[in-house]
């Protein structure tokens, strides 16, 4: 058994030096350009075609300097586990794995048990270094996972089933018995959000600031923590339910009913805009792939689903049942079942899930939630008697980007990040499935048929115009008074020919749209005796 370089652990920098393989480069400047190039050769305007192509090659050279700088930018590479000869990687155990990695690895695995306080809930920020932990029975805590040390913990002495953090780890969210509320890290209450009812469910939206949350009355809502006004209140008239995820690519809430469908939802509609039926019996579990395209589900009938959501279609279907599921930032599939974690890579390029490796926890716990660590080759568990945590290679992103999540943060970059992510902060009208399409220009609206009044008022108008023109005069002989009528009625006809073409072949494409609709409407055959027959 091999193991490969742990997510975060930096190998030795060498100096630089000259690139092994111009094929490696043409791959990594492929990586940053933004896109294939424009064709430039059926432009016309010379000007522009020039303007074009200077900031063609420009583009070319930022991404050349990126590739080449990219063994500096990006130090830590990700490793998976390697089995030797007719080894396996899912036989292979969480103690082997911890006598290979190294002692601050080693120290990512551990069990927490509190059987009286549990079943236990928990969520991480978006950088990984801190965790918010929530048992049933009323205790709240928050962990700084770099040294592992608990910041706060209190008791709430009530019933709580979920927690969030909002837009750092200065804030948190607890769906509570009665009402949800935000606390902030010392575990003062700081909100009581009653309009939310009894919430089962709670999820953030970080680059909109909206807590959206989905009551036991089957009523989703969405408030804004910034201005504390509630954006969105609607009804799913599809029951109770406490599955529900955001996608972090688009924004839209999904949830899944019991009724095997999966709705998906934005703050701006009252009706979802995707439902789909994705399992014959009650739907389980969700989770979102980092990129925001693939979507696994998990229903009762003992099955897992990988789908496409570009095209809505199913690309694998896994056996097995899972309370609960999880993607990891590099793409690996968790889901968990009584007390059994299993978990699926993606180690081709056809989309086909298999199995990378799995676990055991003790005989009677039972999993509640998984959550892969941001930016750490480390799972979460939540469970009946506490929450553990167990070491996968290679399931964390080895680089994090400073701008977007810093582990090792200051309290002035924290306020400055604050305050930069609240001036970027994006309205919910942003929220759709496609979000590419915000930018871009609309496409013209097709043209609305006049009416029949309008087509006749402008065949008047048209008519009016020709008779009073004056008619040329000619020699003697050719410019009779009955001659200039004639004249003059055979360009009134001529005026009045387009409007009724193009009336005959309106009312042509009725008559057959009306013939095709009667055809495609016919009877059963036990009463087609009775219809009337056609004129031949």
């Amino acid at each position: 058994m091999e193991v490969k370089q742990e997510a975060g652990a930096p190998e030795k920098i060498k100096p630089p030096t000259k690139l092994e393989d111009s094929g490696e480069l043409e791959i990594r400047i492929k990586k940053y350009l933004r896109g294939d190039g424009a064709n430039l050769e059926a432009l016309q305007d010379k000007k522009l075609r020039g303007q074009l192509t200077v900031r063609e090659k420009l583009y070319g050279k930022s991404a050349e300097a990126a590739a080449k700088a990219e063994k500096w930018l990006m130090p830590s590479e990700g490793g998976f586990l390697e089995a030797e000869g007719i080894e396996k990687t899912w036989r292979i155990r969480q103690e082997s794995i911890a006598r290979e990695v190294d002692i601050s690895s080693s120290r990512n695995q551990y069990d927490i048990v509190l059987p009286d306080l549990g079943p236990y809930t928990l969520d991480f920020t978006s950088s990984g270094r801190y965790m918010a932990a929530a048992g049933r029975k009323g205790h709240l805590a928050v962990v700084d996972m770099k040294n592992l040390s608990l910041i706060k913990e209190i008791q709430v002495r009530e019933t709580v089933r979920d927690v969030v953090f909002l837009h750092n780890e200065l804030f948190f969210a607890a769906a509570q018995k009665k009402y949800p509320y935000i606390y902030n890290r010392d575990g003062i209450e700081l909100h009581c959000l009653k309009e939310h009812g009894a919430v089962l469910k709670l999820q953030f939206l970080k680059n909109h600031f909206l807590l959206a949350s989905i009551n036991k009355f089957g009523q989703l809502h969405y408030q804004d923590v910034t201005t504390g006004g509630m954006v969105g209140n609607f009804r799913t008239g599809l029951g109770r339910t406490d599955v529900m995820q955001v996608n972090p690519f688009n924004g839209v809430v999904a949830l899944g009913h019991s009724g095997g469908t999966v709705t998906m939802w934005k703050p701006t509609s009252s009706a979802p805009l995707v439902k789909m039926l994705c399992h014959r019996g009650p739907v389980a579990a969700l989770a979102f792939h980092p990129n925001g395209h693939i979507m696994a589900t998990s229903g009762k009938e003992r099955k897992i689903k990988i789908w496409d959501l570009r095209k809505f279609e199913v690309l694998q279907t896994l056996p097995g049942h899972a309370n609960t599921l999880d993607f990891s930032h590099k793409g690996l599939l968790a889901a968990a079942t009584g007390s059994f974690v299993q978990i699926s890579g993606n180690f081709s390029e056809s989309q086909s899930y298999s199995r990378y490796m799995t676990h055991s926890m003790a005989k009677g716990y039972q999993i509640k939630k998984l959550l892969f660590r941001p930016y750490e080759d480390v799972l979460g568990i939540a469970h009946s008697m506490g929450w553990s945590s167990i070491l996968i290679p290679g399931s964390g992103e080895p680089n994090f980007d400073s701008w977007v999540a810093n582990p090792f943060e200051t309290s002035k970059q924290r306020r400055e990040k604050e305050v930069r992510s609240l001036l970027d902060k994006l309205p919910p009208e942003t929220i759709m499935l496609d979000p590419s399409k915000i930018g871009t220009m609309k496409p013209p609206s097709r043209k609305q048929k006049p009416t029949k009044q309008e087509r006749e008022s402008e065949m008047e108008a048209a008519v009016a115009a020709v008779k009073d023109m004056p008619i040329k005069k000619k020699t003697k002989g050719r410019s009779k008074p009955s001659k200039s009528a004639k004249k003059k009625q055979d360009i009134i006809v001529r005026t009045k020919r387009p409007f009724l073409e193009q009336q005959m072949k309106e009312e042509e494409a009725l008559s057959r749209k009306k013939q095709k609709a009667s055809e495609e409407a016919e009877l059963p055959k036990s009463l087609q005796r009775f219809a009337r027959k056609k004129a031949t």
